[in-house]
């Protein structure tokens, strides 16, 4: 690997622990006491040809105290952003998600200090802040990263399990692991173009090694863009079959380091996520979490009224409302099919 690493700086891929790399894991009981909180975000971008210049984030949060027969609580939040009329650099879609993202992590941290004892925080997608740097966003991706970093060790300290869930990942971190593992030291200079295992994924692969509701063993997550995840918070992950033999469904489970070392925290989060996706029958997936998502989702017709709503403000404070883009007022004429 290190070499490998050498040669190519950017490698990412899965990174053994020291199990065998086939190893896979039965379900643990049951968790018996343990709250579990799920949280998703939406967001309205800014659209430039409205008449109002504004981004929306919304994060809804679920909490569910697991074999108490308590209704599961809810928990939303919702920030509108008011924004200047544009200048040169649009305010882009991955702007607004780095900040929802982190809404998410810090919206847990809120909910979880109402609860006592164990406490498993779920979230749909990987654990690593993605987005990264690019030329949209790379003003604010340092300061994001470094608000998500200081959520997920607040999290560690409070021992709140903390996990990302991928459903259908499409990511071939562990395939990529193997390809390496073979590739002849003369050709590690062109390792980016070495591909003696195309067309198999992580997906196809571990629907193979996976029986009902295992998990397989554990990986660190090699790349670049992990390294500022450091020590208790170094990302890792697992691969976890919430279908049966016949019908596998594999998702994979980002964890930080943390949870990785605490064995009753790893079968607590392994158990409770096969607990969820049992409640959803033939299409398993965590239910809280798609409880989470249908809390955040904003409708159009609620985009509606937020445009009323700040228009009215606008006005009641002496403003005036923009002018929309011809383009979009084309599109509003009647009768004119939008697209």
């Amino acid at each position: 690997m290190d070499s490998a690493k050498a040669a190519d700086a950017n490698i990412r891929c899965a990174y053994p622990l020291g199990e065998n790399l086939a190893s896979s894991h039965p379900v643990p009981d049951s968790v018996i006491q343990a709250t579990l909180i799920a949280a998703d975000g939406s967001q309205i971008v800014p659209d430039r040809h409205g008449a109002l210049q504004y981004y929306v984030i919304n994060v809804g949060a679920i909490a569910m105290q697991i074999g108490s027969g308590n209704t599961p609580e809810i928990f939303t939040d919702t920030e509108i952003h008011m924004l200047d009329e544009f200048e040169d650099t649009f305010f882009s879609d991955s702007q607004v998600a780095l900040q929802r993202d982190v809404a998410e992590r810090k919206k847990l941290l809120e909910v979880a200090k109402k609860y006592n004892g164990t406490i498993i925080a779920l979230t749909e997608g990987q654990l690593e802040l993605w987005g990264a740097v690019d030329s949209d966003n790379s003003r604010d991706f340092e300061k994001s990263l470094q608000d998500y970093i200081d959520a997920l060790k607040e999290m560690e300290k409070q021992k709140i399990i903390t996990s990302g869930y991928v459903d259908k990942p499409g990511a071939n971190w562990v395939v990529r692991l193997l390809e390496i593992a073979t590739v002849p030291k003369d050709e590690l200079s062109s390792i980016r173009k070495y591909h003696p295992l195309f067309g198999a994924t992580d997906l196809w692969l571990f629907s193979r090694l996976l029986g009902r509701h295992e998990r397989s063993a554990i990986f660190k997550l090699h790349a670049k863009s992990a390294e500022k995840y450091i020590g208790s918070i170094s990302i890792h992950f697992f691969y976890i079959n919430v279908g049966d033999e016949k019908k596998p469904k594999i998702a994979r489970v980002d964890v930080p380091l943390w949870v990785v070392n605490d064995k009753e925290a790893l079968n607590n989060l392994h158990s409770a996520l096969i607990d969820q996706a049992k409640i959803m029958g033939n299409e398993p997936f965590p239910y809280l979490l798609h409880r989470a998502h249908e809390i955040a989702v904003v409708s159009h017709k609620e985009k509606e009224e937020i445009d009323q709503m700040l228009a009215i403000e606008i006005r009641n404070n002496g403003g005036e409302i923009g002018e929309k883009s011809g383009k979009q007022s084309a599109k509003d004429l009647p009768g004119r099919t939008k697209r």
